[in-house]
């Protein structure tokens, strides 16, 4: 187990020459699917699932989309692969271990996902707590907001009336026990 954390951790090392080199989405799309992440391309109905398959061509031609990181070992280490991405409208983190509040804050003050992010999909992630959720606040572009088994929420109304108050035009759905 610990030989597989230490995996996870190499695989998220964020690399700041490759991502001058090839540009931020290709290195974002490299982080996520080495973690077991699937990405979606702008124009583009596929999810790009395969690494040896992604697609090449000049940097900056295929814009990441949409990223679905269930099962996947993405952790806060590799977040700065998310600074350069301003085209992602939807992120779904479902069953993702090592997601935590530091993650979620993170996500929330990247200031191209604050512009891009529509929808966002936090799904069984058990390190999630009110703190994480109520960072999601600067996310001003949110629409959609779906939370599903999330052990860690225990405030849930003060926290959701918190969220809505700040987000007045985003769309709340919650799956919580």
């Amino acid at each position: 187990r610990a030989f597989w954390g230490w995996l996870n951790a190499v695989f998220n090392k964020v690399d700041h020459e490759r991502i001058q080199a090839v540009g931020p989405d290709r290195a974002a799309s490299e982080w996520l699917l080495r973690c077991g992440a699937l990405v979606r391309y702008q124009g583009s109905p596929k999810w790009q699932q395969d690494y040896n398959g992604l697609p090449t061509g000049p940097v900056g031609k295929y814009k990441i989309e949409a990223i679905n990181a269930t099962d996947s070992c993405i952790m806060y280490r590799g977040f700065d692969y998310l600074d350069g991405l301003e085209h992602v409208t939807d992120i779904k983190l479902e069953k993702c271990m090592y997601i935590q509040d530091e993650c979620l804050q993170r996500l929330s003050e990247t200031s191209s996902l604050q512009k891009s992010l529509q929808q966002l999909k936090i799904i069984s992630c058990g390190n999630v707590t009110d703190k994480g959720i109520l960072a999601l606040h600067k996310l001003v572009n949110l629409e959609y907001l779906y939370l599903s088994d999330l052990p860690g929420i225990r405030e849930k109304e003060k926290t959701f009336r918190v969220l809505q108050q700040a987000l007045p035009n985003l769309e709340l759905e919650l799956d919580l026990e």
